[in-house]
């Protein structure tokens, strides 16, 4: 876990923007020529492209905690090399590994605290937009309620900004599963229709099992006299 927590606060220090002298992240280089500047960003992106690689890897072999450590230094050469789009996707993979690792907290500052503020730095609504999702999705497995659907409803607000179907589905399903913890059985049961309908009028049979299995979760008596 001390490698851990040295990722994360690597990560939270280096997206503040600090001036002052800072342990864990390299000072600004002096200025010298465009040519070495170039090829330093580029070994730096190619050390990154590697660890992010490796972390896949070890994700999906379950080795969850070298995951953590690899997509952290992956995340630390993007943000080196001022690939912020590419830092934001280890970002937001390092947060989901911490989320299926049931370390809420962690993957909450991760994604709230970096991710999400390294993505409305550089304008990118799709970034944005992702990082609600696992926000809402930690929020809700964390049991706090209000800041899920808080989330949620952020991530349905830009998936249509960006017409993105997909993720807007997404959305209504996280917001739908919300309400039923609530006992909003007949609120949550429409948010379940109207997913359905979505996937529906796009073709869109991905969502299939997931509506089942969210439907599922209302008691059965109350799913039976309002569907």
């Amino acid at each position: 876990m001390n490698k851990i927590c040295l990722v994360i606060i690597c990560l939270l220090f280096s997206g503040r923007a600090m001036t002052q002298t800072n342990t864990f992240l390299p000072q600004e280089p002096p200025v010298t020529s465009g040519a070495i500047n170039i090829v330093t960003s580029s070994l730096e992106e190619a050390d990154g492209n590697t660890y992010f690689a490796e972390a896949v890897k070890n994700e999906k072999r379950g080795d969850l905690n070298d995951a953590l450590t690899l997509f952290g230094k992956a995340a630390f050469e993007y943000n080196s090399s001022k690939l912020f789009v590419r830092y934001g996707e280890a970002l937001l993979r390092l947060g989901n590994v911490h989320f299926l690792m049931n370390h809420y907290g962690e993957a909450e500052q991760v994604i709230l605290n970096v991710a999400l503020k390294n993505y409305s730095r550089i304008g990118s609504k799709t970034g944005q937009m992702e990082s609600y999702y696992q926000l809402g999705r930690i929020y809700f497995a964390a049991n706090k309620l209000t800041q899920s659907l808080w989330f949620y409803t952020q991530q349905g607000i830009l998936a249509k900004q960006v017409n993105n179907n997909n993720s807007y589905i997404e959305s209504v399903l996280g917001i739908a599963q919300v309400k039923i913890r609530k006992k909003e059985y007949t609120l949550a049961l429409r948010d379940i229709n109207r997913a359905e309908l979505l996937a529906k009028s796009s073709n869109n049979n991905q969502f299939k099992n997931k509506i089942k299995e969210v439907r599922a979760l209302i008691p059965s008596k109350i799913g039976a006299k309002k569907s």
